[in-house]
């Protein structure tokens, strides 16, 4: 028995890397698949059905159930065939990962508006479109489902070159923790990974460098999604799993203590608040 079997589990940018290996493990654990991609090079450049054609064939030479799709899910049609894959093969949708990414890294003084536009719309609206169809299906199903989404190390902490990709993965962060809260009455979580592996999106990267697939690969994502996606984390919702390697973690937004000043004495002054700077920000 899997943790999947009779599950359906719709996986967008899975014919390399982490996707991949998404879909590897899922149709392991009895999941029916669908994979799909585009199948760009990392920059979005480029269209082919060979990435997840040579995932379905994986899933099916080790005996799982795989279907693919090659639609983009940067538009509300692409999005449509993706849900529409799963229920023309298998009648139904439970599971949701928003894993499709691309890079496209300049400096922000340097950006072009489609180095801005084409991260954003794969990243952020790509994860608006299916999780808006594939949640209107869950609810329609009734059955309730899971939803996971990929945000990032840059869009949490932020990263040097990287505006258009770090813009786009803030606002995952914040779409995860309002669909969770929307979602919850259909019996539906909503969670995030923020994952960091080595894969063809983080070539050149200094963290990964020197580093083997043994070490930081992205098959150390998926159990982290698996958890999240299987009826084990059925009372989890709004988190951001953080997967670094073996090192499993939650990021959180923190609130300081603060400082208050008595309403007798005025509204803050500028000085007065540099003057407190250090009990503010928690120094």
């Amino acid at each position: 028995m899997g943790l999947f079997d009779g599950k359906v589990v719709i996986i967008t940018g899975a014919g390399a890397g982490i996707g991949r290996a998404h879909a590897l493990a899922f149709a392991k654990e009895g999941g029916k698949v669908v994979v799909n991609d585009l199948g760009t090079d990392r920059a979005g450049g480029g269209r082919g059905s060979e990435a997840a054609d040579s995932v379905v064939a994986e899933i099916k030479k080790a005996g799982g159930e795989a279907v693919a799709n090659y639609e983009s899910v940067s538009t509300r049609e692409g999005a449509e065939s993706i849900l529409w894959s799963a229920l023309s093969k298998y009648g139904k949708v439970d599971v949701l990962i928003n894993n499709a990414g691309i890079l496209r890294d300049r400096s922000f003084l340097n950006m072009s508006d489609a180095d801005w536009d084409l991260v954003y719309n794969v990243h952020l609206k790509g994860t608006y479109y299916c999780s808006q169809l594939v949640g209107r299906q869950l609810k329609l199903q009734g059955k309730g489902g899971r939803i996971i989404n990929t945000t990032s190390l840059s869009g949490l902490l932020g990263n040097f070159g990287q505006a258009n990709y770090s813009a786009a993965k803030a606002g995952i962060y914040g779409l995860t923790r309002t669909l969770a809260i929307e979602f919850a009455k259909a019996n539906v979580t909503v969670n995030a990974i923020a994952p960091a592996a080595k894969t063809r999106m983080t070539e050149g990267i200094p963290m990964f460098q020197g580093m083997s697939d043994e070490q930081a690969g992205p098959q150390f994502i998926s159990p982290a999604v698996l958890f999240l996606a299987s009826d084990l984390a059925a009372d989890i919702t709004g988190q951001v799993v953080g997967v670094h390697g073996p090192k499993i973690f939650l990021y959180r937004m923190e609130q300081t203590e603060g400082a208050e000043k008595d309403p007798k004495g005025g509204l803050w002054t500028p000085q007065e608040i540099r003057e407190s700077w250090a009990k503010i920000s928690g120094t």
